[in-house]
């Protein structure tokens, strides 16, 4: 029996294109000689809906598109995951159809309610399980999180399945993919069946689904696994012999390592953030530093070189190192190129000021005023040419707020937004490894913002190989000053480095999004207070 997965890139809220790509896998999957072909969670209305699942015009349309794939599927079982609305209460569901029948429909048991999930917020449990035979095989129905605990398999399995069926929306983290093999195996095991596992792929908002769709057996072994980051419909088939189920054996894709992993979830993040939001490109700031040259090349991956308009404005202390380094960047890459000096509006600024700075020494004021200078003039350049403004920031500026609102800050997308420093270097010196774009001095000069004389990031924060650790210590573990302490850390540091953490929650909360990358994420799995006196 051949099953495909169907690894597909859907959009939220696009309810009639979504139902017509599942129509359109559907038929490919029939020709393969498929039997049945399953779509990832919430296939009609894209992952995750959020609020939009509360408005009655979504409701009318799902049950519309619904209809549409139920009457349209024919000669194949198909599997999508969709809202059930059932009266007032609404439930993350997934129907089998076939020749205008649904043979089952199970509803989610286990809801998510934690880091990026709030299905509590939205969806009612079910609490059955759900048994389908197609071709002389029971299929159990569970649905993401309902794999990630024990108990919905295995009542799956005392119900009679002879495998699992597994749809998901399941976002991207640099350490996912093994976590989501290592539940699977267990569920494997614990039911002595295999599983049959389908993702989404593609960027919504600062999430990234990478799909890595597998088909473990029932001994826990991956004996296929989809390429990660790439839409496609993959088959796989079982031997069905007196209703039990095993695997026939293939060569599971690769894993990717994990800077590249990091780099291709960057780069089709930015790519359907831009496109998915109807811009026609994207804009950004060259400096001549590693971050904005990381993202010209992200942008370029994504976009295609004539898509991308890079502009380097120089002030009064740009060195020429940062103008020949961003030129070589720009020359490399094949972008449009500009440079736009900064200077007149500088001193424009700064003559509009002087009565009321009068007597007042300069201090990051000016600093700032540079880096606004900066963001109107790009904010300017995307309104009229329709390009999306890509930020340059990292996590590590994010985390302690060496940053500028509305300056460096300005723009509608963050690539870098979760990558600390440190991985920036490793992100950069992986994709010269595919063709040499960033000059080399780039990677190794020290950081620098360039908004005054000599001026080094080393001037006001730790040395990145020591913030960056005591960044994720606090941030994605939850430590406290003393546990941070102890992994051998200056006490006056860390502290330091919390109360600056703690001091910047203002501007992150008027940061643009930016692709997740970590296990914890400025964004929506961060939810400090701003006002607080702990």
């Amino acid at each position: 029996m051949k099953v495909g997965l169907a690894q597909v890139n859907t959009r939220v809220g696009a309810i009639d294109a979504n139902a017509n790509k599942v129509l359109d896998y559907a038929a490919r999957a029939r020709k393969l000689g498929c039997e049945l072909v399953l779509f990832p969670e919430l296939t009609l209305c894209g992952y995750p809906p959020e609020d939009l699942l509360l408005h009655r015009g979504l409701r009318d349309r799902v049950h519309a598109a619904f209809e549409t794939v139920r009457n349209g599927v024919s000669g194949i079982t198909v599997c999508i995951g969709y809202p059930e609305y059932d009266g007032s209460s609404i439930y993350n569901s997934a129907a089998l159809l076939r020749d205008g029948r649904v043979l089952a429909n199970h509803r989610k048991q286990a809801l998510p309610n934690y880091a990026v999930f709030d299905e509590k917020r939205y969806f009612q449990s079910g609490h059955e399980p759900t048994i389908a035979e197609i071709g002389g095989m029971k299929c159990g129905l569970v649905i993401c999180e309902d794999a990630w605990v024990p108990e919905p398999a295995k009542a799956a399995a005392a119900a009679g399945a002879a495998v699992i069926l597994v749809i998901n929306g399941s976002p991207f983290h640099m350490h996912q993919q093994e976590r989501r093999e290592e539940v699977l195996a267990a569920r494997a095991r614990e039911t002595s069946l295999p599983l049959l596992y389908v993702n989404m792929v593609g960027g919504q908002d600062e999430l990234v689904f990478d799909g890595g769709s597998v088909a473990v057996d029932a001994n826990g072994v991956v004996r296929f696994r989809a390429p990660q980051f790439e839409e496609g419909l993959h088959v796989v088939e079982l031997d069905v012999t007196d209703g039990k189920a095993t695997l026939k054996a293939t060569t599971p894709a690769p894993e990717l390592p994990l800077v590249e992993r990091v780099y291709r979830a960057l780069v089709l993040g930015t790519r359907d953030y831009v496109e998915k939001n109807g811009f026609g490109g994207a804009v950004l700031g060259l400096s001549g530093g590693v971050d904005s040259a990381l993202t010209l090349t992200i942008a370029v991956d994504a976009l295609g070189a004539t898509r991308v308009h890079a502009v380097m404005m120089p002030s009064r202390y740009t060195s020429q190192m940062s103008l020949e380094d961003a030129a070589a960047e720009a020359r490399n890459l094949g972008v449009r190129y500009d440079t736009l000096s900064i200077e007149p509006m500088f001193d424009a600024t700064l003559g509009v000021l002087r009565d009321l700075f009068k007597g007042l020494p300069p201090d990051a004021t000016e600093e700032n005023i540079q880096a606004r200078c900066r963001g109107v003039l790009l904010m300017a350049i995307s309104n009229k040419q329709g390009k999306m403004l890509l930020t340059t920031g990292n996590k590590s500026e994010m985390a302690v707020g060496y940053a500028t609102l509305y300056g460096d800050m300005a723009g509608g997308f963050a690539p870098l937004k979760d990558c600390t420093k440190v991985l920036v270097y490793q992100l950069a010196r992986y994709r010269n490894g595919l063709g040499s774009v960033i000059p080399d001095r780039v990677l190794t000069r020290p950081p620098t913002a360039e908004l005054r004389y000599d001026q080094k990031d080393s001037d006001s924060l730790p040395a990145y190989e020591i913030l960056d650790p005591i960044l994720e210590a606090f941030i994605e573990k939850d430590y406290s000053v003393e546990q941070i302490t102890a992994l051998g850390f200056d006490r006056a540091t860390v502290v330091r480095v919390l109360h600056m953490v703690k001091r910047a929650e203002y501007k992150r909360r008027q940061a643009p999004p930016g692709v997740r990358v970590s296990g914890r994420a400025f964004g929506r799995d961060w939810r400090y207070p701003i006002t607080s006196g702990y």
